[in-house]
């Protein structure tokens, strides 16, 4: 499987490149959004080497693929966040980080239902994990159709698709 540009009413969802990392450095450079992802902020130089490892795809002899997206907000024509799905032979694990600027604009919730609605459409089963007090991102993840388990992995919930209602 191989990342596809998706459009949204707002949002484009650009294959990621190694281009993007200047800009992309900027809009995950606050300290305050790595809170419940871990981490830190990375400068330009990392986060290129970064997309450049994220771009070549998983080591050989690992059956998975790893396809990612930078979120282009149109209008003020800037990106704003990334998505994320690791594919497997049994699921798609998906995650979605939103620059602090842009956060409580629905912009995460409008890239993440695109992300589900593809990889649903390709036949994958979606699960992400997500950090038992990360209320905004459980809200993302429930607009998206995703229910929590009563499984967790490394602390953190699993959700599920389980379908939502259509739009």
């Amino acid at each position: 499987m191989d990342a596809e540009t998706i459009r949204t009413a707002r949002l484009t969802l650009e294959p990621l490149a190694v281009r993007h990392a200047a800009e992309m450095a900027e809009v995950l450079g606050d300290p305050a959004l790595h809170t419940f992802i871990g981490g830190s902020p990375e400068t330009p130089g990392r986060l290129r080497d970064r997309y450049a490892r994220l771009v070549a795809g998983p080591p050989p002899g690992r059956e998975e693929s790893w396809l990612n997206w930078v979120i282009h907000l149109d209008g003020p024509d800037r990106l704003v966040g990334h998505v994320q799905a690791t594919v497997t032979r049994d699921h798609a694990a998906v995650a979605w980080v939103v620059g602090t600027r842009w956060q409580g604009r629905g912009i995460a919730g409008e890239a993440a239902v695109a992300l589900v609605d593809w990889l649903r459409a390709r036949g994958a089963a979606v699960v992400a994990t997500i950090h038992p007090d990360h209320a905004a991102s459980s809200a993302v993840a429930r607009g998206a159709g995703l229910v929590p388990t009563g499984e967790r992995v490394d602390g953190e919930v699993v959700w599920r698709y389980g379908g939502r209602e259509p739009e």
